[in-house]
């Protein structure tokens, strides 16, 4: 898994924030937790994914690119709003994929693993 190092964070959860980071490294099974990573399809914007999903043996998740962290799925929801309306406002465009991982190689945002 590859971290967004500013991740976009659910208010419910922002001070949990690196407690729930462990738990997901960790493969500790959280529950009403959802991360939002880049999709794994070009042809979407953004995966929000149930913590839970995670822990299953054959999940992709060396391929997963987290961007965000979310307390309940109505919550995920809002943060990843959160984010296509912050890439539209700066860029005029939707290109999601472009602007995190752009951001990061400038040395604005980045990622840690």
């Amino acid at each position: 898994m590859i971290w967004y190092e500013n991740l976009y964070i659910g208010e419910s959860i922002i001070h949990k924030k690196d407690k729930i980071i462990w738990k997901i490294r960790h493969n500790a099974g959280q529950i009403n937790i959802y991360v939002i990573a880049l999709a794994s399809n070009r042809q979407n914007l953004l995966d929000i994914i149930p913590s839970q999903e995670l822990l299953q043996k054959g999940y992709p998740k060396s391929q997963l690119y987290i961007v965000g962290l979310a307390k309940g799925y109505d919550e995920a929801v809002t943060v990843a709003a959160s984010i296509v309306d912050e890439v539209y406002r700066r860029t005029g465009t939707f290109s999601v994929r472009n602007y995190l991982t752009e951001t990061r190689m400038d040395g604005e945002p980045g990622c840690q693993s």
